[in-house]
């Protein structure tokens, strides 16, 4: 996305506080990460983080992170990342499955778009990959955004390495040596 894009117009969801996360622990961000990402669709990468550098990001004031909570408990992952001049990418996107349905996705865009264009920027980019939800892709180009690039990236799998449960990304075959 190379320029600010237009609003998609929707009610916001009920019952849901947008809030910034201010320096989230380490074993609470882990556990909304895992929540959001981790079992559903295998994210992993901040699973296997040295706690160090962990806190580094988390705690980097270009690294804002914002969530939509139910009842005090936050149940989405908005990760932003300005440390680049000029840009911003969309480090983390995602809902836990309870948000899933009720327009939270649509409305946690918003106010991801507005915070990035809110600052001196011009580029926001995000990545994807094909272990996401199907839905990702085609959202993030309703959104506004535009695939630029397409690659391949090998890693092991992380239900296989202990990183995540067995039955974590079921969609995905687990291909054992």
């Amino acid at each position: 996305m190379r320029t600010r894009v237009p609003e998609r117009v929707g009610p916001r969801p009920e019952g849901l506080t947008f809030r910034k996360m201010d320096q989230p622990d380490l074993h609470n961000y882990r556990d909304l990460y895992a929540r959001v990402g981790g079992i559903a669709w295998l994210w992993f990468s901040r699973l296997q983080m040295a706690d160090e550098a962990l806190e580094a990001i988390i705690s980097d004031p270009d690294c804002p992170l914002y969530t939509l909570e139910v009842d005090g408990r936050p149940e989405a992952m908005l990760e932003l990342d300005f440390r680049v001049e000029g840009e911003c990418e969309l480090a983390f996107f995602g809902l836990a499955p309870a948000l899933i349905g009720r327009g939270a996705g649509r409305y946690l865009m918003n106010q991801a778009i507005r915070l990035a264009w809110d600052s001196p920027i011009t580029r926001f980019h995000v990545h994807t990959c094909t272990l996401d939800s199907p839905d990702a892709l085609p959202f993030y180009i309703r959104s506004g955004f535009r695939p630029i690039r397409q690659q391949i990236e090998i890693t092991d799998d992380p239900r296989i390495t202990g990183t995540l449960p067995p039955e974590a990304g079921p969609h995905v075959p687990v291909f054992e040596g």
